[in-house]
Order: structure tokens, then sequence, then C-alpha cells
């Protein structure tokens, strides 16, 4: 990964809504586990002590419950998703080259960052440089495991936003990143 990528990750246009409301019957996205609807606040006692949480059900077919602390949720970087006005950059930035560490290590260590930020666009800097890795050389088990996460929450979210199919988006996706081969070539 870029140093590009680093510094651009706290640039405001890839903190995607992150300053927006978040209420109950809206969707949102919690690092790591992709969209979700958020439920009613509800209370709970923690070691004595009265806490309110967001019930977020997460919409991946996998579903579950997460419940996060109300006070505690713009830090671990939970926010609503995107807006179908944003998804034409999102697929732009897919097309960009994107440039890897040379160490399984620093693509490790760069790529955690990356994934744990919550920005649609740090995954798709994920896919794209895994993906560009992984034409040119075989990746590890970890990369393959971490592309594979990073595109299924990045499907996950414009399927979402944009109303479509798992399928399709991923359609969208692979050409937006086959599109980056023909260009380089």
């Amino acid at each position: 990964m870029s140093a590009r990528g680093l510094d651009e990750s706290l640039a405001p246009d890839r903190r995607v809504r992150s300053r927006a409301v978040l209420a109950t019957g809206n969707k949102a996205v919690y690092p790591g586990q992709g969209p979700c609807r958020i439920g009613p606040v509800v209370k709970r006692v923690v070691d004595a002590r009265v806490m309110m949480f967001y019930h977020l059900t997460v919409l991946d077919d996998n579903r579950g419950d997460l419940f996060v602390p109300v006070e505690k949720a713009r830090a671990i970087g939970v926010r609503l998703l995107m807006k179908k006005s944003e998804i034409p950059g999102l697929l732009a930035h897919l097309k960009k080259s994107a440039k890897t560490a040379d160490t399984w290590k620093q693509r490790a260590t760069d790529n955690l960052k990356l994934f744990t930020s919550g920005s649609p666009y740090d995954l798709a800097e994920v896919v794209a440089s895994l993906t560009e890795l992984g034409d040119t050389r075989s990746l590890t088990l970890g990369e393959s495991v971490t592309l594979g996460r990073a595109r299924r929450l990045l499907i996950c979210e414009i399927s979402e936003v944009m109303g479509e199919t798992k399928a399709a988006v991923e359609e969208q996706i692979d050409y937006a990143l086959n599109r980056q081969k023909t260009n380089e070539n």
C-alpha cells in the first residue's frame, strides 16, 4: 500500500457521512461486519452501571446482532451507509492503480489499518491492491482471506445502497478492476 493511501484515509471525502445521526430504522455500517439496521437503543447494566447501546442487526447473509455503546459508536467507526451519488466515485477509486508494500507483513499491517477504518474507499483500496498483487503472484492465505472479506463488505454495502443484487454489484466491481488492468497494458 502506498503512503498516498494512508494520508488520503484522513481526507474528509473518505469519511462517508460519519457525522450523520444514527437513528432507529436507519442503515449503518459497522467496520468489519458490514451493513446493519439500527434497532432501538437499549439499556444494559454493565459492571453495576447502566449503559445505553445501539442494537444493530447485520444485514449480510450471516445475520447477527451487535450491541454498540452509544457513546463509543463514533469512535468505533459506525457510520450511515453511503449515498447513491457516492457509488460512482467509489467504483472509480477501484480503477486507480494501487501500490502495495514489498513484504507480506507490511501489507498485512497496512491492510488492517485500512480495513478497520470503516471507510468504503479504504476497503476499495484493499480490494484493488490485493487484486492487482494477485494478478502478478500468489497471495498468502491471509491476503486471500482479507481480499475476500473486503470484497464481501464492499459488495454488501453497494448492494444495500443501490438496491441491486450482490451478483450485479460484484460484476460492477469486477468490471472496474478489469478496467484498471486494461488501462495499465
